[in-house]
Formats: C-alpha cells, sequence, structure tokens
C-alpha cells in the first residue's frame, strides 16, 4: 500500500523532457572531462598531459617526427617525458572545451584542426590566440562546422604572428567576410586564407 502511495506521487511529478536530461548529462560528462589537474601537468609535463585530455575528449595527437596518429588513450607512448612533443592536433568531433585549455601550454604545436567541436566558442580561440607558446609554433589551422565560432573569435587568431594557412568553412556565425579578409591582409599579410561560408 505505501509502496503505491508513492510510485503514484513519482508518477504525478512533471519529468523534464529526456532529451533534455540527456543534454545537460552529456554536458556535465564533457565539463568533467576537461578538468585540468595541474598536478598531473607538473608530474608528466605538458605533452603528455594535453595528449591525455585531447584523447580523453575525442580527439587525436601526432608527435614530432612520427607520421601516424595517436587515437587510443590506453596505448599513449611511455618513456622520456621530453620525448613526445605533441607536433598536431585534430579535434574533429571531440568535446573540448574552454576550461580544458590551461592544458595548451604546449611549446611544439603547429597545426590545429577544430572541425564539428560544439564547445569550441569565440573566447576558446581568443585564449588560443593568447599562448604565446602558439603565437610562436602555429602555422597552420582549420575551422569547420563550430556553429558558435563568430567574426570575433576568427579576427583574434591574428596574434598567433607565424600562422601562415587558415581554412575556414561552414561557420554560420561569421557574417562578415570583408572585414575578416582585411583584417588578415594587414596583420598577417603572408597568411594563406582560405574561405568556404555562405
Amino acid at each position: 500500500m505505501l509502496f503505491g502511495k508513492i510510485s503514484r506521487q513519482f508518477c504525478g511529478l512533471k519529468k523534464l523532457p529526456r532529451s533534455r536530461d540527456s543534454r545537460y548529462f552529456w554536458g556535465w560528462l564533457n565539463a568533467v572531462f576537461n578538468k585540468v589537474d595541474h598536478e598531473r601537468i607538473r608530474d608528466v609535463g605538458p605533452d603528455r598531459a594535453a595528449s591525455e585530455w585531447l584523447l580523453r575528449c575525442g580527439a587525436v595527437v601526432r608527435y614530432h617526427g612520427q607520421e601516424r596518429w595517436q587515437k587510443d588513450y590506453n596505448h599513449l607512448p611511455t618513456g622520456p617525458l621530453d620525448k613526445y612533443k605533441i607536433q598536431a592536433i585534430d579535434a574533429t568531433d571531440s568535446c573540448i572545451m574552454s576550461i580544458g585549455f590551461d592544458h595548451m601550454g604546449l611549446q611544439h604545436v603547429e597545426k590545429i584542426r577544430l572541425c564539428k567541436c560544439h564547445y569550441i566558442e569565440d573566447d576558446c580561440l581568443k585564449r588560443l590566440s593568447q599562448l604565446e607558446n602558439l603565437q610562436k609554433s602555429m602555422l597552420e589551422m582549420e575551422i569547420i562546422s563550430c556553429g558558435n565560432i563568430t567574426d570575433k573569435g576568427i579576427i583574434a587568431l591574428h596574434h598567433l604572428r607565424n600562422l601562415k594557412y587558415l581554412f575556414l568553412s561552414d561557420l554560420p556565425g561569421v557574417k562578415e567576410k570583408e572585414k575578416i579578409v582585411q583584417a588578415f591582409k594587414t596583420s598577417l599579410p603572408s597568411l594563406e586564407l582560405k574561405l568556404d561560408l555562405k
């Protein structure tokens, strides 16, 4: 009898739509994956800690001197901490977000690909472009189908002073193509800028 009363009370409660519940759960889980452990960075070094973060979030990395992409978290290379330096990051369909960017104290990253990264926003690009190490090392960047990016985020990339190639595609928040082209012609005249925007 008591069980029947309790179950009727629960049934009478309004539930959130199922998709909304799962969206909150995945957002919470992705935030957990992006949490920065500064002790871990100190213990294993920035490249190993960043590799762990990126692979945990679904991205892949390539190290200097290697042709193959590191995709499997459980097969991250071991050995001397200075041996494996991240050269390239492909964050296609990953859940990386701004709170994880403290992992980006990397000195040797030359290429970053952000494709279908739903949590990447203008502030993320601004943070990336303000990291001194990346200002020196970044040569190529691709930003594709990241719906939260606007003109403001793209223009912030002009701080990456050694950037040679920038590809932008399917960014509905980017509205002023000509303004972007002019900003980069002025700040980075040798940049090869490719736009596939509507």
